[in-house]
């Protein structure tokens, strides 16, 4: 196809769609569908506003427009990109990130969760000073979470610098670098000592086998955003036993796993873990609080 056989925002779209569900496209890093994809793409492509596509559908596009929204469709369909990736921005809610390939493209049911300041789980949100979020990323739910939370330091940790690098460019784009300290970290390892009242992670929890059937566009992101082992669980044992003495006495851990509920429960069999509600069902975020966490008296 050239550029001389569209002329219009609804030739362009119609041909989108046809070309992304020819390649069998994977969407799952903001849209559910190809025609939802493709309208995103063509109108942030052509800097018009992501949620207004009706009013253009018809206007007479200019023949540099078509061929860069070409360049577009052809880049999503052959190097199966997330869109994310292409535009350089994602969004959670109304946030909207930077983001790039040195970080996987956010998405996380825990952001769901911050508007409502985690209520019931945290009683009272002017109270909580201290936040430790675990494999930040991009530093979007850190960023949700010093907006939630207006009297509270955030410690952002992740082990990769070049994730640390986009979310430093995220913080410094919401104006919260007094507020929200990135931390170069496996973990706590590189943590001073403190105490917190609320720890989060959305960490790499997808199992071994899983890997192996990754779509392509998950393929783009870096794996070790990913990958969790074996059973999806290596760096959430690690998080659920730092955790032990890192939380204030009245503190709430809280652990994105996906789709792993099955062997989240199997890997804490002596701990009754809390499955917070969602929009995917309730088995893909679980709770416990610093008291479920402190270790047994032998007897």
């Amino acid at each position: 196809m050239t550029p001389k056989d569209f002329s219009t925002l609804r030739d362009l779209l119609r041909y989108a769609v046809t070309r992304f569900n020819a390649a069998q496209l994977f969407f799952g890093h903001g849209t559910a569908n190809a025609f939802d994809e493709a309208a995103y793409l063509l109108l942030h492509t052509l800097k018009l506003p992501i949620d207004k596509l009706d009013p253009f559908l018809d206007a007479k596009l200019l023949p540099e427009e078509i061929e860069a929204i070409l360049n577009v469709i052809e880049r999503r369909a052959t190097e199966r990109l997330p869109a994310a990736y292409i535009t350089n921005e994602a969004w959670l809610g109304h946030y909207r990130f930077y983001v790039d390939q040195r970080t996987i493209v956010p998405r996380s049911f825990i952001a769901e969760l911050i508007p409502e300041q985690f209520s019931p789980w945290v009683s009272n949100a002017e109270e909580v000073t201290d936040i430790l979020e675990l494999c930040t990323g991009s530093g979007c739910l850190a960023i949700m979470m010093a907006d939630a939370f207006s009297n509270a330091q955030i410690d952002a940790v992740d082990i990769s610098p070049d994730a640390l690098e986009v979310a430093r460019r995220n913080v410094a784009d919401y104006g919260l670098e007094d507020r929200i300290n990135l931390v170069d970290s496996d973990l706590y390892t590189q943590l001073a000592s403190k105490k917190y009242d609320l720890i989060i992670s959305n960490p790499p929890y997808v199992n071994a086998d899983s890997m192996t059937k990754l779509p392509e566009e998950y393929r783009r992101e870096p794996q070790i955003a990913l990958a969790g082992g074996a059973d999806g669980m290596d760096l959430v044992r690690k998080i659920v036993d730092g955790a032990r003495s890192r939380l204030k006495p009245q503190g709430v851990l809280m652990v994105e796993i996906g789709n792993e509920r099955d062997y989240a429960e199997a890997a804490f069999a002596d701990l009754d873990l809390t499955w917070l509600s969602t929009s995917a069902g309730d088995d893909m975020v679980f709770l416990l609080t610093a008291d479920q966490l402190k270790p047994k008296k032998k007897k």
